[in-house]
């Protein structure tokens, strides 16, 4: 029961302590990043100080279904305060040179790092992922904050021949100015470091509302990089937090302060997100759906096709844009294929995420719960093969009883590939498998679904590489040859390919993010004719001279 309640400081903070404890599982998690540990209202806005007086949310353990915090969102007023320090920001920060602002992100990268196991650990604990991937996912922010150090030096623009004499034409990157992340619940540190760090680097202000249900990561997260700010004299608001729930992001996209909104969510939200966005003619970037496919080729080497296959739609336990969701099989090795992947699923046993044994962490909410069994029901109702799973666990001991586990899934549907059941992405540990005769079959079985963000062809035959890579193979943005659909390093830009199609609401939202050209997106350019001549010739050879 909760009893007194009173407010005090802690550092930047101005929380309400309620009466009840933390269990000393999570207490340990929030202690090292010095989040309270008594069951608190936070303040879920930054920028530049902290505040918050809007609706409250609960963070919730998706592992015990313990209360972890409550987290106090922005109230219209201070969004709409929020919004107008972010400008002010950029107007300052668009003026340090850009190798000084890869030195700040520098820093950053040295604080997140100091950090890893600490952040990777509250990941783990709010999110539901593994310890492993957790703090995987810290390193990928540490490793982007690396990318834009350099890229800090190096966004250069061109020098284009001009047709005139003693002209020459550059095209030159500037910063865009104010960038709006709404970022998924699946990785809550990764996806906003993909854009802060890049969009810092551009000379851009950013700011944040994380999904509702992962609140103490955004907070962590803003207070590691607003202590860096803090020392090196830049604005607080250079990279501003707003939790909240729709209200909050509707007000983000809609406003005409957010000159780029980048979305990572479903189709359903993108599709709105983007169309708000683009009728106020903002630059817009979206990362929605996945439902990836793998396919395994006769002469695939199976010791390592297995394993990735595994990992592919069980990490997260299914819950990445990249798990793997469909998988096509040579009809010559499906048997083994199959014998061998069972195994392993066999093998999986729910357990805590923070400890480093555990392979299979919870699903984040009892939305994806209801997900996951609505998915069942489906393939149950359409008499598929269940070989692994279908059903949550049973009898675990306390407190895991009351966390969200499911038992990951494998099926054989009987109704065909081109049916809305493949076509549908499940976002939860649920793998529909088919057998195929030809490659150039599997191919159009993977092309087939409206989502387009990750694909994997296993084989050792250079002739099906090529023809999967090229204009006739793989459709999606990411397309892998013995690697697979799941975990992409950030050297290269991470995004999905496909529009809806006549057939279907659902698409991929032709996004780019992180490494590779990505940066391009952050900037607005310009082309600059110079004339360094005496004469002022038009271009086309036109002639406008009086006679």
């Amino acid at each position: 029961m909760l009893l007194a309640r009173r407010t005090f400081a802690l550092g930047t903070f101005s929380v309400t302590q309620l009466s009840r404890r933390l269990s000393s599982r999570a207490s340990a998690v929030l202690g090292a990043l010095d989040i309270p540990t008594t069951l608190t209202e936070l303040p879920g806005v930054y920028d530049g100080d902290w505040k918050g007086s809007g609706e409250v949310f609960q963070s919730i353990c998706p592992t015990t279904g313990e209360v972890l915090a409550n987290v106090k969102s922005a109230s219209p007023a201070e969004l709409h305060g929020a919004l107008e320090r972010t400008r002010e920001a950029y107007v300052y920060l668009r003026s340090v040179p850009a190798p000084r602002r890869g030195e700040i992100i520098r820093q950053i990268r040295e604080a997140l790092a100091a950090k890893r196991e600490e952040l990777g650990a509250l990941v783990s604990l709010e999110m539901g992922k593994i310890r492993s991937e957790g703090v995987g996912e810290v390193q990928e922010f540490v490793d982007i904050c690396d990318y834009a150090v350099g890229l800090s030096r190096i966004m250069n623009g061109r020098v284009i021949n001009s047709e005139r004499p003693g002209h020459t034409i550059l095209e030159v990157p500037n910063p865009l100015g104010v960038l709006g992340v709404l970022s998924a619940f699946n990785f809550p540190v990764a996806v906003y470091g993909w854009n802060l760090s890049i969009s810092m680097a551009a000379g851009n202000a950013t700011i944040w509302k994380p999904s509702p249900s992962t609140p103490l990561c955004s907070i962590a997260v803003t207070k590691i990089v607003s202590s860096v700010l803090e020392k090196n004299g830049i604005p607080g608001a250079v990279a501003g937090l707003v939790t909240g729930g729709k209200d909050v992001g509707e007000a983000l996209v809609q406003s005409r302060e957010v000159d780029m909104i980048s979305f990572t969510g479903s189709e359903n939200v993108g599709r709105v997100v983007g169309k708000n966005v683009q009728s106020r003619f903002g630059k817009v970037l979206l990362e929605l759906g996945g439902n990836n496919a793998a396919i395994v080729m006769p002469d695939a080497d199976l010791s390592l096709a297995v394993p990735a296959v595994f990992f592919g739609s069980v990490g997260t336990a299914g819950q990445r844009c990249t798990s793997t969701r469909r998988l096509y099989l040579h009809r010559s090795i499906a048997p083994e294929f199959l014998s061998r992947l069972q195994k392993l699923y066999a093998s999986l046993k729910p357990g805590d995420p923070l400890d480093p044994s555990t392979l299979l962490g919870p699903l984040h909410t009892p939305v994806a719960l209801d997900i996951y069994n609505g998915a069942i029901t489906e393939l149950k109702a359409a008499g598929a093969d269940i070989l692994a799973g279908g059903g949550r666990y049973d009898g675990l001991p306390s407190p895991l009883n009351q966390g969200n586990f499911v038992r990951p899934t494998i099926a054989i549907p009987k109704s065909g590939t081109s049916s809305a059941l493949w076509a549908t992405e499940r976002f939860a540990p649920v793998l529909y498998v088919a057998e195929f005769d030809e490659l150039e079959q599997a191919i159009a079985w993977n092309n087939a679904v409206p989502q387009g963000l990750s694909s994997s062809l296993w084989t050792r035959d250079m002739r099906n590489v090529g023809r999967w890579i090229g204009p006739t193979g793989s459709d999606a943005g990411i397309v892998n040859v013995n690697v697979g659909t799941s975990g992409a390093e950030i050297g290269a830009a991470f995004g999905g390919n496909k529009a809806s199609r006549p057939t279907s609401i659902f698409s991929t939202g032709w996004g780019r993010e992180s490494g590779g050209d990505a940066w391009k997106q952050y900037v607005r350019w310009s082309a600059c004719t110079i004339n360094f001549s005496d004469e002022a010739p038009l271009a086309q050879g036109v002639n406008f001279t009086p006679s």
